[in-house]
């Protein structure tokens, strides 16, 4: 079930020492999920409970530590053999007496792992709190050390097949776009609507089928699209209602996400003008893409066009994105925004979404990039507009 060869497996390792030997460190605790799969292909629904994989700076393969009925999904999706997949009993789940991160302390200490510097995934979201304290308690004479984002920053600069599954990803986002704009009419539910886009995520294509997306799709309507993470209602779209869709296609993990907003019937004088000034910010943002340039100076570009129009965005318009799991699909490294200074490279891939959200409204429209050699690639091939039905140029 490898989705890549052992041979970028070892890469992404290797990778992962050098930066865990620049900082000092001799042991990764690795508790993200997209990182756990980044390093070693583990895929399952596992990360309701505690998991984790551990990188020891002189052993040629990480350690998979995690629940005894998640072990063979492990030997199914990992190249580990089966002396570095260590489950725990299924007492530790969830107990008021105990915790995994015990059965951890205990295998560190019989490893002679317990005096080395230790560097843990603090600002993960599946490494809790208490999770850090056992750690500590159960490891005194360690030193511990905060290694967010160590493998995330492997992981930007992307393969040429991780580029591959990416516009795979892009495909289905297609096909899912497509199917909201065709669904969403005056009188339909929401819900059906989303129901929809749901099943286009996941058939996918002719050719491939779709993974589940890190994030549902996003649908606010009307005056709520002056919100910008709303979900859904079974509600019933009326004439000139406003539709923000934000979705992804997903395949193997690999994200490419996709944003446009639609109008039932005849926009608002004020959709129209926002759309127009978001389109010429995107597009000009786009033409600015090459190596070298800084993620604030491509922000710069962005806000230069909208600082003419009186429009103030105050968030960030981008940042990198790819593999990873529920709740998001953003790689938590480079953002498009003032103050980061993150060189573009070949291989980087965004989602460039300047979302401007106002007190009675607000437009989305985003593209996902690769930068290349010579400038930039869109991943997905979607009109890029204010969508308006009925509208010729979509049918």
């Amino acid at each position: 079930m490898l989705t890549f060869p052992i041979s970028e497996f070892h890469e992404r390792i290797n990778q992962t020492k050098r930066r865990m030997a620049d900082a000092g460190v001799d042991l990764l605790m690795v508790t993200d999920p997209a990182n756990m799969n980044y390093l070693t292909g583990y895929d399952a629904w596992s990360f309701y409970v505690h998991q984790m994989l551990i990188v020891i700076i002189d052993d040629d393969q990480p350690v998979w530590i995690g629940r005894d009925q998640d072990a063979n999904a492990a030997l199914y999706t990992t190249w580990l053999d089966e002396d570095h997949i260590i489950p725990y009993g299924d007492h530790y789940v969830q107990s008021s007496v105990r915790h995994p991160m015990d059965f951890i302390t205990d295998l560190l200490r019989e490893k002679n792992c317990d005096h080395k510097t230790i560097a843990v995934e603090m600002d993960a979201y599946y490494f809790t709190a208490k999770s850090y304290m056992q750690l500590t308690k159960g490891l005194p004479n360690a030193t511990f050390k905060d290694g967010t984002n160590m493998v995330n920053w492997v992981r930007i600069i992307k393969s040429d097949r991780e580029i591959s599954y990416l516009k795979q990803a892009a495909r289905i986002s297609e096909k899912a776009m497509q199917v909201a704009f065709d669904t969403i009419e005056e009188g339909v539910r929401e819900c059906d609507v989303v129901a929809e886009i749901s099943h286009a995520q996941i058939s996918g294509t002719e050719d491939f089928g779709g993974d589940y997306p890190s994030i549902v799709p996003l649908l606010p309507t009307g005056e709520k699209t002056s919100a910008s993470h709303l979900t859904w209602t079974d509600d019933r779209f009326q004439q000139g209602d406003p539709v923000i869709i934000e979705l992804a296609g997903c395949f193997r993990r690999y994200h490419s996400p996709l944003a446009r907003t639609a109008v039932i019937g005849r926009p608002s004088e004020q959709m129209e003008y926002v759309s127009d000034v978001v389109l010429e910010g995107i597009n000009t943002t786009l033409d600015s893409v090459k190596p070298g340039i800084t993620c604030e100076e491509l922000e710069s570009v962005w806000r230069s066009v909208i600082e003419k129009s009186g429009i103030k965005k105050e968030s960030r318009m981008g940042y990198s994105v790819g593999l990873n799991y529920p709740p998001d699909w953003g790689e938590h490294t480079a953002s498009l925004r003032p103050q980061d200074r993150t060189v573009l490279e070949p291989n980087m891939t965004f989602h460039l979404i300047p979302g401007i959200w106002m007190e009675n409204m607000g437009v989305e429209i985003s593209e996902s990039f690769r930068v290349t050699e010579t400038g930039v690639e869109i991943l997905a091939d979607f009109p890029r507009e204010l969508m308006v039905k009925p509208n010729i140029r979509l049918a």
